[in-house]
C-alpha cells in the first residue's frame, strides 16, 4: 500500500477539476494544468476531493499510485499559485539579467550564457538574487537546477550560483591547512 497514494487531495477553492479520457485537468486562477493518468491507476472526483486507487497489486502499479497522487497535488497547487525557487550569485563580476524571454548570465567565462526560458516559467533578477517562478513545479525546479549547473558553488572561495537556502561547507585552503599541520 502506498502511504501517499491513499491520501485524497482536497480541492482548493477557486480550482476546478475534471477527468476526461485519462487526463485530469486542473483549472484555477493562476493556470490550467493537465496530468495524464499513469497506467494501473484510477482517479475519482467526489464532493470536494480527488482520490486515486490502484487497479491491480503489482509493484509498478503501487509506484504509479503514489506518483500520480503527488503529480496531481502539485498541479492543484500550481493552478492556485506559482511555485518559486530563488538562487544567489556569489563572485566578483558575476551578473544576471533578464532580456525578454532570455536569462543572460555573466559568470566569468569568455562569453555570456543565454538561457531561453520555456513558456510558463518566469525569471526576475534583483541585485544578486535570481527568482524563478511558474505554475509547473517540475519545470521551475528543472530551470533552477540548470541555472545552478552553469557555475556550481565552490567550497574554497564560496563563488558560484547556489540556492538561497543552500549551505555551502567551506574548506580550508592550502596555506591554512599547511600551517596547522606544521604547528602540531
Amino acid at each position: 500500500m502506498s502511504k501517499i497514494g491513499k491520501q485524497p487531495i482536497k480541492i482548493i477553492e477557486g480550482v476546478k477539476v475534471s477527468l476526461k479520457d485519462g487526463v485530469l485537468k486542473f483549472s484555477g486562477t493562476n493556470a490550467d494544468l493537465e496530468v495524464k493518468l499513469l497506467p494501473g491507476v484510477e482517479a475519482e472526483i467526489k464532493e470536494n476531493e480527488v482520490s486515486f486507487k490502484p487497479q491491480d497489486d503489482s509493484d509498478q502499479t503501487k509506484a504509479n499510485w503514489g506518483t500520480m497522487r503527488a503529480l496531481s497535488a502539485n498541479a492543484m497547487s500550481g493552478a492556485a499559485k506559482d511555485f518559486v525557487k530563488s538562487l544567489k550569485i556569489e563572485g566578483i563580476g558575476f551578473k544576471a539579467a533578464v532580456e525578454g524571454t532570455n536569462l543572460v548570465l555573466n559568470l566569468g567565462f569568455s562569453h555570456p550564457i543565454k538561457l531561453t526560458l520555456p513558456q510558463g516559467v518566469k525569471a526576475s533578477v534583483e541585485k544578486n538574487i535570481i527568482t524563478v517562478s511558474g505554475a509547473d513545479k517540475f519545470m521551475v525546479g528543472q530551470i533552477a537546477a540548470k541555472i545552478r549547473s552553469f557555475k556550481k558553488p565552490e567550497p574554497y572561495l564560496g563563488k558560484g550560483i547556489m540556492y538561497t537556502d543552500e549551505v555551502v561547507r567551506r574548506k580550508a585552503g592550502k596555506k591554512v591547512a599547511g600551517a596547522t599541520a606544521k604547528a602540531a
